[in-house]
């Protein structure tokens, strides 16, 4: 149970790495001598920092103080699948009579091999940008796209591939220019029991210029990733998140913070010191490639133009449709696009 509780004093960048470590997608509030005060769900962090909130303030406001309990004493006199079914929740705590939790009960508890929770295939057509050049991967780019640079036994682009095929995807849409042919090559070999559809960009539109290829393709809204980067987050919550808010293109963001490592001067309307910051530290999100476009979105994009992704959002936003932005923690994205980032993720997917 200590895998779940945390303390009302945590920071939400805490509470986002505790929740990428649990299976159970909530955690406990407890204060000391384990008194309950609440749940707290990627949801709930999701909610926080979207309303403002810096990552390094403690989840006290954040997290539901009136999530549903089950008491001890009762656990044997209620039907505990009708609850779960009514409220649709993975996790309920338990408690006595003196507010201490003394444990919790789970949907995969309840139900035991039957009447899986989220077990439901995602079947979502996905869209893998993969006509770059690659530049900041030289030499390796000089002689393979960058979908093929190994990562370990196998390269990038099946890396990413399987995080969507593992939840139902079997789709795959890439978007090919620069060494498309050896791409095309390699999953002629391969033979994949997924579908691979290759659409080519007679030169290089930028990193949505090519989507226009598929206007009129899909009927729902899809994924689109970039060919370098491999993200390790819920994808049905993200698609849900999507659906629910009725957004038009929704966009996954990282929650990093910098610091930086000198003293940094302010100045006041003369011209003069007015104080030293040191070492500020600075909180930022940032996308990291990955969304999900309603089809319909692919008409705002021009025909054989150099036209990228940040073009179509401010083109989504100027004509009033809604942008949502998706938070992830800073270790559930990995960028692969630069040598920097590559020898760690190297280790990362040992």
């Amino acid at each position: 149970m200590k895998d779940l509780t945390v303390s009302p004093k945590i920071t939400i960048k805490q509470a986002m790495k505790k929740l990428d470590q649990t299976a159970e997608k909530c955690l406990l509030v407890v204060d000391g001598g384990n008194i309950f005060f609440g749940t707290l769900t990627d949801g709930d962090i999701r909610r926080a920092i979207l309303d403002g909130n810096k990552f390094s303030v403690s989840i006290e406001g954040c997290y539901n103080i009136k999530p549903i309990v089950f008491n001890k004493s009762d656990i044997d006199k209620i039907d505990l699948k009708a609850i779960f079914l009514k409220y649709k929740v993975d996790l309920i705590p338990v408690i006595d009579n003196k507010s201490k939790l003394v444990g919790y009960k789970t949907w995969d508890d309840v139900f035991r091999n039957g009447n899986a929770r989220n077990n439901d295939k995602l079947e979502v057509p996905v869209v893998i940008m993969a006509g770059g050049k690659g530049t900041r991967l030289e030499p390796f780019t000089k002689v393979l796209p960058k979908p093929l640079v190994p990562i370990n036994e196998k390269p990038i682009i099946e890396h990413i591939i399987e995080k969507f095929s593992e939840l139902g995807c079997s789709d795959f849409y890439l978007t090919v220019n620069y060494k498309g042919r050896i791409l095309k090559a390699y999953f002629e070999e391969l033979s994949p029991e997924y579908s691979v559809t290759f659409i080519n960009e007679p030169l290089p539109l930028g990193t949505a210029g090519s989507l226009k290829f598929l206007a009129g393709k899909f009927s729902a809204p899809f994924f689109v990733t970039n060919c370098d980067i491999i993200i390790n987050s819920d994808f049905k919550e993200l698609y849900k998140f999507h659906v629910d808010n009725k957004f038009d293109i929704t966009l996954v963001a990282s929650a990093k913070d910098y610091i930086i490592p000198y003293g940094t001067c302010e100045l006041n309307d003369m011209g003069h010191l007015s104080h030293i910051n040191e070492k500020p530290k600075y909180e930022f999100l940032i996308n990291t490639g990955l969304y999900i476009i309603n089809p319909e979105i692919l008409d705002m994009i021009p025909s054989n133009v150099f036209f990228h992704i940040t073009h179509l959002i401010e083109s989504v936003k100027n004509t009033g449709k809604k942008v949502g932005v998706f938070p992830i923690d800073d270790e559930a994205w990995i960028d692969i696009g630069q040598w920097a980032e590559y020898r760690k993720v190297m280790d990362q997917l040992l």
